[in-house]
């Protein structure tokens, strides 16, 4: 789905922390950096491959301040430190902060990546949106040799039982290589999920209105060319087409939270069109690695996405002039057009190589809607929206174990949004139109100190910067006489993220330990109100603790732990004082997560993982999150010609409910229980 050059950089080295971390945009690595980064590189990638396809479970199993995944289409909940990250895919952003969807980790299949960089904490290295952080999915590139083949096919089925109703398979195929000056990938790949089931083998129920992942049918197509066009300068194109789309052979069938009853699922066709993603991308790069002496990279993008939600008969769609009360489905499409630029220029030899400057500009125009498709009517109004953003960014290392780093950007931003009239439910409000502007100076400063090694510690300032989720604003005013260009919902989110901890890295150990705190004078929190969300534009403020640990006995064991704790607050009544808990529509549970990898010979190998959500208490008791332990498990074997493999997710089948329909939502429709123990072979050959 996107592009960005596959340059001698990412060769320097393959361990994690030697990398170059491309969301930094100042050619940054993990070590050097006062902010915490992980580095999910191609090894865990293919591990979690083999428990799961859903991006977002992959990120939920390996990051612990990532909210424990919904398992479904929309991931509207899911959060990384509480906020609402920034996600890219090779640098072109998939987040639409106009009209967010929560479907941003479904925009591309988990077989096109290689690895993912996150950035934790609010940060505006790469503009509107992370106000939680980056999440950069870098794509696969080509590989040496002429012509480079994979092929891969795996299926996926409960255990407790095989049928077709519940049978899950997927394929995916991709070809690559380089000759001289010329590199190229092509890949495709096709996914027909099944009915999920839990650990009691009833059917989970399915989200006919928000989307869902079972019983769909996805594929994607990645295109990637590049051109050298000499040995300093690289020029590449890339294409990206991604659908997914239920296939509608289930109805919901409604839970009773106070009875412990879930929700399930029956064969039915539901009303309306099924909820899909349709989404295109094409992203140029140009990279010039001496430029007088300076390193350019210069990206270039266009997004088309289409986000259509399943029919239901909420009443904020009912209009008694179309139906009867109550009689009326409609479903609601969000639909974004977007393209933008990014340039960065990089010079890191001055005064005896101890100083180095980046300096760039970004771009982006959006142009977004929500109408309710059915009936054609306005739900969210063309909204146009521009973001210039220049930035600079100095790194300073006044003796050889302090580096300094510190940085602006400003931020320009424009909303042209037409004057509409409201549906039926929020009154037929006339609002008029207008072009509010915001302009923001946004300030970064750390520090990475190496007192003695293997121990470096480090502290951060950073600010992140967003719109609110302007099309939740503009449908839900029912109050005459609103005039845009003055309208306080529409400010923009300043988040500030403060940040101390240390690392140790001394084969075969490595831990890291940080404290951070993240705030919002004016911030936006998501409340469930009936059958609709709603923004609420409050203070609020999250305080966590993250650690993270590494054990390598020899180079073929490897053991982790990582836990994460965090607390949230907000201003409920407006007085100035954090008086309220964050739900767990805003803020994950605590979590602790650990594994072990294992090579024991050139054939076997084993890899084993446990995820422990811990029990949270909210305001709201009816919202009070019991906890659960999932174990998931898997085994690889190479054969003379291939790799075989064998997948156990949920290994010990632990019946729970999921953390979204315990603490996020009091909705009957959405107490779904976790899926029970599942079972994916997959065979892969490369040749």
């Amino acid at each position: 789905m996107t592009l960005l050059a596959s340059s001698p950089l990412y060769a320097r080295d393959s361990a994690e922390e030697e990398l170059v971390v491309d969301a930094t945009r100042t050619e940054g690595s993990r070590n050097d950096s006062p902010q915490v980064i992980r580095v999910i590189g191609e090894k865990e990638i293919s591990q979690q491959r083999q428990l799961t396809s859903d991006t977002s479970q992959i990120l939920s199993n390996l990051l612990p301040s990532f909210s424990p995944a919904r398992q479904k289409m929309s991931g509207s909940g899911e959060t990384l430190r509480g906020r609402m990250p920034l996600v890219m895919i090779d640098g072109i952003p998939q987040s639409n902060p106009l009209r967010p969807t929560g479907r941003e980790m479904h925009t591309i299949d988990a077989s096109m990546i290689e690895r993912i960089e996150v950035i934790k904490g609010a940060n505006a290295s790469n503009g509107i949106g992370a106000t939680g952080g980056v999440i950069n999915i870098i794509t696969k590139r080509a590989k040496p040799g002429t012509v480079n083949q994979h092929l891969g096919v795996e299926a996926t089925t409960p255990t407790a039982e095989f049928d077709h109703d519940t049978l899950a398979y997927k394929t995916n195929y991709s070809v690559n290589g380089s000759e001289e000056y010329v590199d190229y990938l092509f890949a495709l790949s096709f996914e027909d999920q099944g009915l999920f089931k839990d650990a009691d083998n009833r059917a989970i129920g399915v989200d006919n209105t928000q989307g869902d992942l079972m019983d769909s049918r996805a594929w994607d197509m990645l295109a990637k060319v590049g051109y050298w066009l000499d040995n300093d300068q690289r020029i590449q194109l890339s294409l990206n087409r991604y659908r997914l789309k239920n296939k509608d052979n289930y109805v919901s069938v409604t839970g009773d939270r106070d009875a412990g009853i879930l929700t399930t699922s029956a064969k039915g066709r539901p009303e309306g069109r099924a909820p899909h993603n349709d989404v295109w991308t094409v992203g140029t790069t140009y990279d010039n690695y001496n430029l007088a002496g300076m390193k350019l990279t210069a990206l270039a993008y266009y997004q088309r996405y289409e986000a259509l939600f399943g029919a239901t008969n909420s009443s904020s769609f009912q209009d008694p002039a179309i139906a009867p009360i109550g009689a009326l489905y409609d479903q609601s499409r969000a639909f974004t057009d977007k393209y933008g630029t990014k340039i960065a220029l990089t010079k890191d030899d001055f005064w005896d190589d101890r100083f180095k400057a980046t300096v760039g500009f970004d771009t982006l125009f959006d142009n977004s809607k929500q109408d309710l498709w059915s009936t054609g009517r306005t739900y969210v109004p063309e909204i146009n929206y521009t973001d210039l953003s220049p930035f600079l960014q100095l790194e300073y290392s006044p003796v050889e174990s302090v580096k300094l780093s510190g940085g602006v950007r400003y931020e320009y931003a424009r909303l042209n949004i037409d004057s509409y009239q409201t549906t039926w439910a929020n009154d037929r409000v006339s609002v008029e139109g207008g072009t509010p502007t915001f302009d923001q100076t946004l300030y970064n400063a750390g520090i990475v100190w190496t007192p003695l090694a293997p121990i470096s510690l480090f502290a951060s300032y950073s600010e992140g910067f967003t719109v609110p989720d302007v099309g939740r604003v503009l449908r839900g005013i029912d109050t005459p006489g609103v005039r845009l260009d003055e309208y306080s919902g529409l400010k923009p989110i300043v988040t500030k993220n403060s940040e101390a901890g240390f690392r140790i890295q001394q084969a075969p150990f490595d831990f890291e330990a940080s404290y951070y705190r993240s705030s919002s004078k004016l911030g936006s929190r998501v409340e469930l109100v009936d059958d609709a969300f709603v923004a609420r534009r409050e203070k609020t403020q999250i305080d966590g603790l993250e650690v993270s640990a590494g054990y390598s006995p020899n180079a073929d064991h490897k053991l982790t732990l990582a836990w994460s704790h965090m607390r949230g607050r907000y201003d409920s009544d407006e007085n100035g004082s954090l008086d309220a808990k964050l739900d767990g529509l805003n803020i994950a549970p605590d979590r602790l997560i650990a594994s072990w990898s294992a090579n024991w010979n050139t054939e076997l190998s084993t890899f084993l993982q446990a995820n422990w959500a811990m029990s949270k208490k909210f305001d709201d008791e009816e919202k009070d999150f019991s906890g659960y332990t999932l174990v998931d498990a898997a085994v690889g074997y190479k054969l003379p010609r291939g790799q075989l493999s064998l997948g156990i997710s949920n290994l010990l089948n632990k019946k729970y409910i999921t953390y979204y329909s315990q603490s996020a939502s009091v909705d009957p429709d959405r107490y779904f229980a976790g899926r029970g123990r599942t079972a994916t072979l997959g065979y892969s050959l490369d040749f």
